[in-house]
């Protein structure tokens, strides 16, 4: 299939609501159209309310098309694939864009498939060169660059990774109010063997490091009583828990727990580090966090000009405080 000329965008509206990564994934659109001099649209499998339109309008975005009972087939990702495809060929898309999550992921390789299309997945930079358009990833947990070049010759699509999208809106984006328009394929299309029966949210507790929304980490200010206490306030907040190479040398935990450039390299929306110095390795690993909270007893500690707030305090006092304060807000035993 030739490419055509419009860049699609799908946005989950888990809820009805166009959460962070649909914002994202709205700034990352008007952005992509600039560098390949193409107009863009939105592709929901939800309608949005007047609310939602409106925060779809606010992100600049020009049209919106709604899969007719697109909600439906959200419970049967193949065949939500091939209307994707459908309607991508029927607006002659030369891209369609999707969240590199569960869903996106999923839908991704089958509308590749029905299109004949390239594909292209966890991109996270494109830029336009003499010979093509170059998109470029990073694999085997970040270790490598790898970078392709699309000659435009077919439809191209895409996952991008919600932990580089940002949903902050631009001063230069211009307020729209959107185009809405519904679409429906104009043949039927076979349905598909798999069906999701259920959802199984992750727990922050053992997902792994990567993907944690929230992190709270320990450093070689904790003790064995303050350590524990962080797990346990973990546990009551429903986050998850990192450690800096120091606590993991000491055996507390796993490997798997280390944050840092010798171990995950993390982009939680929060990362608290408590008694955390701040070495380049661990800063390194937590430098494209969006917010980063650090207490620390010295005042002087390294970290302190590589966060958004710093609290100089006493984990051995702080810790005890702030666990009696959020069992009692959450109902926890105290």
């Amino acid at each position: 299939m030739g490419a055509g000329s419009k860049i699609l965008v799908f946005v989950d509206l888990p809820g009805g609501e166009l959460d962070e990564t649909g914002k994202g994934l709205l700034s990352y659109g008007a952005r992509l159209a600039v560098t390949l001099g193409a107009p863009w649209g939105a592709v929901v499998a939800v309608t949005p309310d007047s609310e939602q339109l409106a925060i779809f309008g606010a992100y600049g975005t020009p049209d919106i098309t709604c899969i007719t009972a697109g909600d439906s087939l959200l419970d049967t990702p193949a065949l939500l694939g091939k209307n994707l495809a459908a309607l991508a060929a029927d607006h002659m898309a030369t891209v369609l864009v999707l969240p590199h999550n569960d869903l996106g992921a999923t839908l991704a390789p089958v509308a590749a498939h029905e299109l004949q299309a390239a594909i292209m997945t966890e991109l996270l930079t494109v830029r336009q060169g003499a010979d093509g358009v170059h998109l470029s990833r990073r694999v085997l947990g970040d270790r490598i660059a790898e970078t392709r070049i699309w000659d435009r010759t077919r439809t191209l699509v895409v996952t991008v990774p919600p932990r580089s999208l940002s949903q902050v809106l631009m001063a230069t984006v211009r307020a729209t109010s959107p185009a809405v328009s519904t679409w429906r394929s104009a043949a039927p299309l076979s349905v598909p063997t798999a069906t999701v029966t259920g959802r199984i949210a992750p727990d922050p507790q053992t997902v792994d490091l990567t993907e944690a929304e929230v992190i709270f980490s320990a450093g070689k200010g904790c003790d064995p009583t303050t350590f524990e206490q962080l797990k346990e306030l973990c546990r009551e907040l429903n986050v998850s828990f990192g450690v800096t190479r120091p606590v993991y040398d000491l055996g507390w935990t796993g490997f798997e727990r280390m944050v840092g450039q010798t171990g995950r390299t993390v982009t939680p929306r929060l990362y608290v580090a408590l008694g955390i110095s701040g070495s380049m390795h661990h800063i390194g690993g937590i430098k494209d966090s969006r917010r980063i909270i650090a207490v620390n007893s010295d005042a002087k500690a390294p970290i302190f000009p590589n966060v958004d707030e710093g609290f100089v305090g006493d984990l051995k006092e702080l810790l005890p405080r702030l666990l009696r304060q959020v069992k009692a807000a959450t109902g926890g035993a105290p």
